[in-house]
């Protein structure tokens, strides 16, 4: 890989975070600053299965075609400043995505070398006939061998997202597998910059606390990465938004879950990550311990479970309880026989007393139903709903019309022995590398807390007055999700609040602030150095993002709702 700049740092953008982001994004990282390499993140566990159902009806489909029209635009761009791109856009068929971008490519007169990752894909390993996708989660060490080829275009199928990052940074910097310090403070970087403007004030607690014109267009990230695995978090100057130790602070917490953060490239140590200020949007990241990565790998299965139906049901003005019991007893005496296995409703209070619109007079009551056959959730659930429209509360109706459902996916997660799948770089020159597994590899165990650098709990804070008050006052969170399972990360900004937070924050509190985790599996993971806590709930999300299981599918507002709930919060914070 060529040298970066002359003072050694190289320079690693992201211009995407999910399959839809900001489409300029790619552009606008090329011309607002100077960039070594630039990355882009298409894909997520619901892409995949958006990407299978697309690979279902065209097979020469699968990847994210987005990308393309991206480089359309901008890939005389990067090569006219010697940018390399890598991005996993490849989705289920990076061969075929590698294909257009060289037909691309000639199209619009840009030589450019393409190389490509495979080997992710394993569905045909006998997961079950119902199964759409099922693609292990490579590490970077495929990108990094491309690049060293010569590659100035890099797409991958499913790696981690911060593959993206430790594949340029290992092929820059010359490192090797055993260089797990050094890897460990790419992989931080990585998930960093993995989500985008989620780094750059987007989705930040605080955002109240700042300027809503800079917030409104916030710049995409970028890390400076140096040769020993620290880097500087920023952004190209005179862009939107901000880079401080809290935006970092809560990407680092974005779906994680304890101190040992386990990757196919290394295991790093979040509770080993040291965040400084360093100037104006700069944020250092240091000393980052690496530990062996474990011998399997991840193995991300999306199948499709049933078939799903929804009613929003309107009810407004008084007696709002009375109405929704009697729509609900009407509908249940409807399904007779035929009820779909897996009824759900849930009444949503948002009616204000004496209402000035009539929006702001209604709650909504909402219905959804599954089952394995169409039939009991199509036509059997529509037609009993609209049937009652004349014979039910008073001013019945609905958001929409009942539709006749559709199929869901389930999303779950297997582990398969990393020697067992086929890492391979497919060089420019159409050579195939197969990527060695690890030599040296250890199964990722809990850490106990004695064993934590910085280990313990800080003093807590003296007794004093105390008044109720919203926890988001004095603590940030951010939350997100994983398969069923969802991670709320908390976060304080000062030190007296962390003396405060880590004693008063424990599973049992959390639960009582959030009563829908009360009979779930909830464990706490303490992050001193960062301040943090973070909180990982099993199967709150159900089967996965795609079955919409609950309101908010993906649990991004968990975060926020906790910070919306009252404790007794010390005066000296507020």
């Amino acid at each position: 890989m060529t040298a970066a700049g002359s003072d050694g740092v190289l320079r690693i953008g992201n211009a995407s975070g999910f399959y839809g982001d900001r489409f300029d994004a790619v552009r606008e990282m090329l011309t607002d600053g100077p960039l070594d390499v630039l990355t882009g993140d298409y894909l997520a566990e619901l892409t995949m299965l958006i990407l299978g159902r697309d690979r279902l009806k065209d097979p020469s489909l699968g990847y994210a075609k987005t990308f393309l029209k991206q480089l359309e635009e901008s890939l005389g761009l990067a090569r006219e400043r010697g940018v390399r791109i890598v991005a996993n856009a490849g989705g289920l068929n990076p061969a075929g995505l590698a294909d257009a971008v060289r037909a691309l490519a000639e199209r619009v007169g840009v030589p450019v070398k393409v190389a490509h990752v495979e080997g992710d894909d394993l569905l045909g390993r006998g997961w079950g006939p119902q199964v759409l996708t099922a693609n292990a989660y490579l590490g970077g060490a495929g990108i990094a061998a491309c690049l060293r080829a010569g590659a100035d275009v890099v797409v991958t199928g499913r790696v981690t997202d911060a593959a993206l990052v430790t594949g340029p940074a290992a092929a820059h910097f010359g490192w090797g597998p055993d260089d797990l310090d050094a890897l460990a403070g790419a992989v931080v970087a990585g998930h960093v910059l993995e989500c985008g403007t989620q780094a750059t004030g987007g989705n930040y607690a605080f955002f109240a606390g700042h300027d809503a014109r800079v917030l409104r267009r916030p710049g995409f990230p970028l890390a400076e990465i140096h040769a020993d695995g620290t880097s500087v978090i920023t952004k190209h100057e005179g862009t939107g938004g901000l880079v401080d130790v809290g935006t970092v602070t809560a990407q680092l917490l974005y779906e994680t879950g304890g101190a040992r953060y386990a990757g196919p490239d290394v295991t790093a140590r979040l509770d080993t990550v040291r965040l400084e200020q360093q100037g104006p949007d700069r944020v250092r990241i240091s000393g980052v311990r690496g530990e062996a990565p474990p011998p399997t790998l991840k193995v991300g299965l999306n199948r499709i479970g049933g078939w799903r139906n929804e009613v929003v049901f309107v009810l407004t003005g008084l007696d709002i309880e009375a109405k929704a019991r009697l729509v609900q007893d009407q509908l249940e005496d409807a399904f007779g026989k035929h009820r779909p296995a897996d009824v759900r409703w849930e009444l949503a209070r948002t009616e204000r007393p004496d209402g000035d619109t009539e929006e702001r007079a209604s709650a909504y009551l909402r219905l959804v139903v599954r089952d394995s056959d169409p039939e009991k959730v199509g036509r059997a659930v529509s037609g009993a709903a609209i049937e009652l429209a004349l014979g039910s509360y008073p001013g019945f109706h609905v958001t929409a019309p009942p539709g006749k459902g559709a199929p869901y996916g389930v999303f779950d997660a297997e582990h398969v022995d990393a020697a067992s799948v086929p890492h391979t770089a497919v060089l420019p020159d159409g050579r195939r590398y197969e990527i060695p597994p690890a030599v040296h590899t250890a199964d990722t165990e809990p850490l106990d807390p004695a064993a934590q650098p910085a280990a313990g709990l800080p003093e807590p804070l003296p007794d004093g007055p105390r008044r109720a008050a919203p926890l988001g006052l004095v603590a940030g969170a951010r939350s997100g999700d994983k398969g069923g399972d969802a991670n709320v990360g908390v976060w304080a900004r000062t030190d007296d609040a962390w003396r405060w937070l880590a004693h008063e924050l424990t599973v049992d509190r959390f639960r009582a602030l959030l009563p829908e985790t009360a009979e779930l599996t909830v464990v706490r993971h303490v992050l001193p150095r960062l301040r943090a806590l973070n909180f990982t709930v099993e199967g709150i999300l159900g089967e996965g993002v795609a079955a919409q299981a609950r309101f908010d599918p993906q649990g991004k507002a968990l975060g926020e709702w906790l910070r919306s709930r009252y404790m007794d919060i010390p005066e000296v914070l507020l």
